[in-house]
């Protein structure tokens, strides 16, 4: 059963392979939505507090993050290097841009500078999780043995 699991999505049948990547981009939308919340504004501390406070937590941003780096590992090992960013990263980036966009901040002049969180989130989120899956293709058997065999055809041994 775990071999089935850790071999390379391009040697599976065609429905199997595209299942997995459904239900891994369906896995990163879920992590997000549990993790972060959707509205993202600040709130009043306390009722008729002048202190704000954000709705996402510190253990809600590293579960996202651990959740997303196994997604990014485990495609990583198993599929070509872009299927990883299109599966693990994109999801969560387009739920963010959409929850930014559907809830606008007060006017207090940072009202317009969610494209520039967006964008910063994105590039973190899209950087790691391509790091985590090129070093699990490191991993990868079948790369190692086609490795072994183009330079033993190119005589370098």
């Amino acid at each position: 059963m775990t071999e089935k699991l850790l071999r390379p999505l391009r040697t599976r049948p065609r429905p199997e392979r595209w299942l997995t990547r459904v239900l891994g981009a369906a896995l990163s939308c879920a992590a997000y939505l549990v993790c972060i919340p959707w509205d993202l504004r600040n709130r009043p501390e306390s009722p008729g507090s002048e202190v704000e406070t954000t709705p996402v937590t510190g253990t809600g941003v590293l579960a996202l993050a651990a959740v997303l780096l196994l997604l990014a590992v485990h495609f990583g090992l198993r599929d070509a290097l872009a299927w990883p960013l299109l599966l693990v990263a994109a999801p969560p980036a387009v739920l963010l841009h959409v929850s930014l966009r559907t809830h606008p901040g007060p006017a207090d002049g940072f009202a317009g500078a969610w494209p520039l969180t967006w964008a910063a989130v994105t590039l973190l989120g899209t950087a790691a999780v391509l790091v985590a899956s090129t070093v699990a293709r490191q991993f990868r058997t079948d790369l190692a043995d086609a490795m072994e065999e183009e330079t033993a055809l190119a005589g370098l041994r």
